[in-house]
């Protein structure tokens, strides 16, 4: 039979899986970000154990992340008090109307949830800031007035 017509088998025709890419630098997390992230390579540990083929790749994969995250994770000191730093719930007002978001670590951030992590924009913005300060944002000179700031608070064991 000719070369052209032998199929070896499908995996020869799929796409490589890479690694899960990791943002460059520091992994800074808040204590409750180093919690969930040990919460996740345990979850994914005992998935591994249960898996079979093709699931175990997959999940092999997304261990081999959060391993790489917990290793490397930086607990920031909480922030002092007026300080606005990574742990930082801060109260601001942009455009007329007010907000609360939580500066965090990047794998714990959601933006639906309030929680920014420290390299996004308006986190920059907001670190180093002080109460009743106004700080510029997105090229506006004083575009977000800074109305309260305090570390979050660990909740029970859920932190």
């Amino acid at each position: 039979m000719s070369v052209a017509f032998r199929r070896e088998s499908d995996e020869e025709h799929l796409e490589p899986k890479f690694e899960i890419p990791i943002a460059p630098g520091p992994n800074i997390v808040t204590s409750r970000g180093l919690k969930l992230i040990d919460a996740k390579v345990t979850e994914l540990e005992a998935a591994v154990d249960a898996a079979v083929e093709p699931e175990l790749a997959v999940l092999k994969r997304e261990l081999r992340y959060w391993h790489t995250r917990q290793t490397t994770a930086e607990v920031a000191p909480p922030p002092g008090d007026g300080e606005i730093g990574i742990g930082s719930r801060v109260t601001i007002r942009m455009g007329g109307k007010s907000r609360v978001v939580e500066i965090v670590g990047g794998d714990e951030a959601d933006p639906a949830e309030g929680r920014i992590s420290f390299a996004a924009p308006l986190a920059q913005a907001l670190v180093g800031g002080e109460i009743g300060e106004r700080v510029d944002f997105n090229g506006v000179a004083e575009a977000i007035e800074i109305l309260d700031s305090a570390a979050i608070e660990e909740v029970g064991g859920d932190a």
